[in-house]
Protein backbone atom coordinates (compact mmCIF):
# COMPACT_ATOMS: atom_id res chain seq x y z
CA UNK A 1 0.00 0.00 0.00
CA UNK A 2 1.41 3.70 -1.31
CA UNK A 3 1.46 6.19 1.60
CA UNK A 4 0.00 9.33 1.01
CA UNK A 5 0.68 12.58 2.20
CA UNK A 6 -0.83 14.18 4.66
CA UNK A 7 -0.28 17.93 4.96
CA UNK A 8 1.19 19.63 8.67
CA UNK A 9 3.48 22.19 9.92
CA UNK A 10 6.05 19.60 10.67
CA UNK A 11 6.16 18.37 6.48
CA UNK A 12 9.43 19.40 6.03
CA UNK A 13 12.57 17.63 3.37
CA UNK A 14 15.94 17.11 3.48
CA UNK A 15 17.10 16.66 -0.05
CA UNK A 16 20.62 15.91 0.71
CA UNK A 17 23.39 15.15 -2.14
CA UNK A 18 26.05 12.61 -1.64
CA UNK A 19 29.50 12.45 -2.87
CA UNK A 20 30.22 15.69 -2.53
CA UNK A 21 34.29 16.04 -2.97
CA UNK A 22 34.15 13.07 -5.41
CA UNK A 23 35.53 15.32 -8.45
CA UNK A 24 35.82 19.43 -9.44
CA UNK A 25 33.09 18.29 -11.98
CA UNK A 26 30.71 17.05 -9.15
CA UNK A 27 31.61 19.59 -6.56
CA UNK A 28 30.75 22.46 -8.95
CA UNK A 29 27.48 20.70 -10.26
CA UNK A 30 26.11 20.24 -6.53
CA UNK A 31 27.04 24.13 -5.76
CA UNK A 32 25.10 24.86 -8.57
CA UNK A 33 22.30 22.97 -6.95
CA UNK A 34 22.55 24.39 -3.81
CA UNK A 35 22.44 27.39 -5.69
CA UNK A 36 19.04 26.72 -7.02
CA UNK A 37 17.54 25.72 -4.20
CA UNK A 38 16.81 22.04 -5.53
CA UNK A 39 19.36 20.27 -2.91
CA UNK A 40 19.26 21.37 0.98
CA UNK A 41 22.40 19.83 2.33
CA UNK A 42 25.21 17.46 0.79
CA UNK A 43 27.75 14.70 2.61
CA UNK A 44 31.03 14.92 2.11
CA UNK A 45 33.72 12.42 0.40
CA UNK A 46 36.85 12.83 2.69
CA UNK A 47 39.52 10.83 1.08
CA UNK A 48 38.50 12.06 -2.40
CA UNK A 49 40.84 13.91 -4.36
CA UNK A 50 38.46 16.83 -4.56
CA UNK A 51 37.59 16.95 -0.88
CA UNK A 52 39.76 20.41 -0.42
CA UNK A 53 38.10 21.93 -3.26
CA UNK A 54 34.53 20.71 -1.47
CA UNK A 55 35.41 22.23 1.64
CA UNK A 56 36.51 25.77 -0.02
CA UNK A 57 33.34 25.86 -1.59
CA UNK A 58 31.24 25.24 1.35
CA UNK A 59 33.40 28.16 3.04
CA UNK A 60 33.22 30.32 0.16
CA UNK A 61 29.64 30.01 -0.34
CA UNK A 62 27.60 29.52 3.37
CA UNK A 63 26.93 26.58 3.32
CA UNK A 64 28.21 25.11 6.67
CA UNK A 65 26.27 23.46 8.35
CA UNK A 66 24.57 21.72 5.34
CA UNK A 67 27.41 19.60 5.13
CA UNK A 68 27.56 15.99 6.42
CA UNK A 69 30.30 13.18 6.27
CA UNK A 70 29.31 10.86 3.40
CA UNK A 71 31.53 7.77 5.47
CA UNK A 72 33.79 5.52 2.80
CA UNK A 73 34.41 2.16 3.33
CA UNK A 74 34.52 0.91 -0.39
CA UNK A 75 35.95 3.19 -2.94
CA UNK A 76 39.52 5.12 -2.95
CA UNK A 77 42.31 4.94 -0.20
CA UNK A 78 41.77 4.93 3.57
CA UNK A 79 42.86 7.86 5.79
CA UNK A 80 44.18 5.41 8.75
CA UNK A 81 46.96 3.07 8.57
CA UNK A 82 45.45 0.56 10.81
CA UNK A 83 42.54 0.10 8.20
CA UNK A 84 45.10 -0.04 4.85
CA UNK A 85 46.25 -3.15 6.69
CA UNK A 86 42.79 -4.88 7.32
CA UNK A 87 42.39 -7.46 4.65
CA UNK A 88 38.34 -8.11 5.39
CA UNK A 89 38.25 -4.21 3.89
CA UNK A 90 41.41 -3.45 1.82
CA UNK A 91 43.01 -5.39 -0.91
CA UNK A 92 46.90 -5.74 -0.88
CA UNK A 93 47.75 -2.54 -2.53
CA UNK A 94 46.10 -0.92 0.79
CA UNK A 95 42.86 0.28 -1.78
CA UNK A 96 39.47 -0.19 0.12
CA UNK A 97 37.71 -3.28 -1.05
CA UNK A 98 34.96 -4.76 1.10
CA UNK A 99 35.02 -8.27 1.80
CA UNK A 100 32.10 -8.23 4.50
CA UNK A 101 29.18 -10.15 3.24
CA UNK A 102 25.95 -7.66 3.06
CA UNK A 103 24.46 -10.38 5.58
CA UNK A 104 27.23 -10.75 7.79
CA UNK A 105 26.00 -10.14 11.32
CA UNK A 106 29.56 -9.77 13.17
CA UNK A 107 32.93 -7.92 12.31
CA UNK A 108 36.53 -9.54 14.34
CA UNK A 109 37.48 -6.81 16.71
CA UNK A 110 41.01 -5.62 14.84
CA UNK A 111 38.40 -4.71 11.92
CA UNK A 112 36.15 -3.28 14.27
CA UNK A 113 38.63 -1.02 15.67
CA UNK A 114 39.51 0.21 12.40
CA UNK A 115 36.53 0.82 11.48
CA UNK A 116 36.28 2.91 14.27
CA UNK A 117 39.62 4.68 13.50
CA UNK A 118 38.84 5.33 10.26
CA UNK A 119 35.65 7.09 11.02
CA UNK A 120 37.80 9.18 12.94
CA UNK A 121 39.88 9.88 10.67
CA UNK A 122 37.97 11.37 8.01
CA UNK A 123 35.82 13.35 10.55
CA UNK A 124 39.24 14.87 11.92
CA UNK A 125 40.02 15.38 8.27
CA UNK A 126 36.80 17.67 8.02
CA UNK A 127 37.86 19.43 11.38
CA UNK A 128 41.36 20.91 10.21
CA UNK A 129 39.47 22.11 7.11
CA UNK A 130 37.28 24.16 9.37
CA UNK A 131 34.00 22.32 8.25
CA UNK A 132 32.16 20.38 11.25
CA UNK A 133 30.02 17.65 9.55
CA UNK A 134 25.99 17.98 10.47
CA UNK A 135 25.46 14.15 10.39
CA UNK A 136 26.87 11.35 8.80
CA UNK A 137 25.48 8.91 6.16
CA UNK A 138 27.64 6.68 3.76
CA UNK A 139 29.05 5.42 0.64
CA UNK A 140 27.38 2.89 -0.99
CA UNK A 141 24.96 2.70 2.53
CA UNK A 142 28.08 0.67 4.72
CA UNK A 143 26.76 2.16 7.88
CA UNK A 144 23.72 0.04 6.83
CA UNK A 145 25.91 -3.57 7.56
CA UNK A 146 24.66 -4.81 10.74
CA UNK A 147 28.47 -4.93 11.97
CA UNK A 148 29.22 -1.73 11.01
CA UNK A 149 25.43 0.29 11.99
CA UNK A 150 26.70 0.01 15.68
CA UNK A 151 30.38 1.50 14.94
CA UNK A 152 28.57 4.57 13.08
CA UNK A 153 26.19 5.53 15.54
CA UNK A 154 27.73 4.92 18.59
CA UNK A 155 30.76 7.72 16.82
CA UNK A 156 28.13 9.71 15.58
CA UNK A 157 26.34 10.22 19.03
CA UNK A 158 29.88 11.19 20.54
CA UNK A 159 29.71 13.89 18.41
CA UNK A 160 26.59 14.76 18.79
CA UNK A 161 25.04 14.28 14.97
CA UNK A 162 22.20 12.16 13.93
CA UNK A 163 23.03 9.00 11.38
CA UNK A 164 21.12 8.71 7.81
CA UNK A 165 18.28 5.67 8.84
CA UNK A 166 18.02 2.65 5.99
CA UNK A 167 15.99 3.48 3.66
CA UNK A 168 12.06 2.67 4.70
CA UNK A 169 9.88 3.97 1.64
CA UNK A 170 9.87 2.09 -2.07
CA UNK A 171 7.44 -0.61 -2.72
CA UNK A 172 10.78 -2.60 -4.04
CA UNK A 173 11.24 -3.42 0.07
CA UNK A 174 9.33 -6.72 0.63
CA UNK A 175 8.17 -8.07 4.07
CA UNK A 176 11.48 -9.57 5.60
CA UNK A 177 13.56 -6.86 3.73
CA UNK A 178 11.04 -4.47 5.82
CA UNK A 179 11.57 -5.92 9.13
CA UNK A 180 15.50 -6.01 8.72
CA UNK A 181 15.77 -2.49 8.12
CA UNK A 182 13.26 -1.51 10.88
CA UNK A 183 15.54 -3.50 13.16
CA UNK A 184 18.14 -1.75 12.28
CA UNK A 185 16.75 1.66 12.42
CA UNK A 186 15.57 1.05 15.62
CA UNK A 187 19.02 -0.10 16.29
CA UNK A 188 20.41 3.01 14.73
CA UNK A 189 18.43 5.53 16.35
CA UNK A 190 18.79 3.97 19.98
CA UNK A 191 22.31 3.87 19.53
CA UNK A 192 22.28 7.77 17.85
CA UNK A 193 19.83 9.16 18.81
CA UNK A 194 17.04 11.08 16.90
CA UNK A 195 16.68 11.35 13.19
CA UNK A 196 14.61 11.79 10.23
CA UNK A 197 12.09 9.12 10.56
CA UNK A 198 11.68 8.65 6.33
CA UNK A 199 14.34 8.08 4.00
CA UNK A 200 13.95 7.33 0.20
CA UNK A 201 14.75 8.04 -3.09
CA UNK A 202 13.81 10.30 -6.04
CA UNK A 203 13.08 6.98 -7.97
CA UNK A 204 10.52 6.39 -4.44
CA UNK A 205 8.85 9.46 -4.90
CA UNK A 206 8.27 9.03 -8.70
CA UNK A 207 6.59 5.95 -8.04
CA UNK A 208 3.90 8.02 -5.78
CA UNK A 209 5.50 7.29 -2.25
CA UNK A 210 4.79 10.33 -0.54
CA UNK A 211 5.34 10.19 3.04
CA UNK A 212 4.34 12.60 5.44
CA UNK A 213 6.10 14.27 7.85
CA UNK A 214 10.12 14.81 8.27
CA UNK A 215 11.98 13.10 4.92
CA UNK A 216 15.39 12.33 3.59
CA UNK A 217 15.53 12.34 -0.25
CA UNK A 218 18.98 10.68 -0.85
CA UNK A 219 19.46 12.71 -3.98
CA UNK A 220 22.74 12.23 -6.84
CA UNK A 221 21.97 14.66 -8.66
CA UNK A 222 22.84 15.19 -12.94
CA UNK A 223 22.88 18.51 -14.85
CA UNK A 224 20.49 17.93 -17.83
CA UNK A 225 20.79 19.66 -21.25
CA UNK A 226 18.23 22.47 -20.87
CA UNK A 227 20.51 23.43 -17.48
CA UNK A 228 17.98 21.64 -15.25
CA UNK A 229 18.93 18.86 -12.61
CA UNK A 230 18.25 15.20 -13.14
CA UNK A 231 19.24 12.14 -11.00
CA UNK A 232 20.90 8.77 -11.13
CA UNK A 233 17.97 7.39 -9.91
CA UNK A 234 15.25 9.10 -12.29
CA UNK A 235 15.13 8.54 -15.73
CA UNK A 236 17.11 10.18 -18.50
CA UNK A 237 15.17 13.83 -18.67
CA UNK A 238 13.30 13.60 -15.68
CA UNK A 239 13.47 16.77 -13.41
CA UNK A 240 14.42 16.51 -9.65
CA UNK A 241 13.19 19.56 -9.17
CA UNK A 242 9.72 19.11 -10.50
CA UNK A 243 9.54 15.92 -8.94
CA UNK A 244 10.35 17.03 -5.77
CA UNK A 245 7.04 19.73 -5.96
CA UNK A 246 4.77 17.42 -7.62
CA UNK A 247 5.22 15.21 -4.61
CA UNK A 248 6.21 16.93 -2.14
CA UNK A 249 4.31 20.21 -2.33
CA UNK A 250 4.12 21.41 1.27
CA UNK A 251 7.41 20.26 2.46
CA UNK A 252 9.85 23.05 3.21
CA UNK A 253 13.51 22.54 2.64
CA UNK A 254 15.72 21.92 5.20
CA UNK A 255 18.98 20.72 6.66
CA UNK A 256 20.18 18.06 9.55
CA UNK A 257 21.23 21.29 11.39
CA UNK A 258 17.70 22.60 11.13
CA UNK A 259 16.09 19.76 12.50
Amino acid sequence: MKQTLSVTRANRVIVNADDFGLDPDYNQLTLDAFKRGVISSATLMANMPAFEDACRLSHEHGLLGRIGLHFNLTYGAPLSQGMARQPLLCNAQGQFELGLSRSALRLPKAAADAVWQELQAQWQRCLDQGLRPSHIDSHQHVHNLWPVAPIVARFAARQGVPVRLARNVGGNIGPLKRLFKSALNRRIAWLAGGSVRWVCTPRDLLEGFCPAGVVEVVAHPTRLADGDFGDDYLPPGQSLEQLLKRALPQHQRIAYSEL
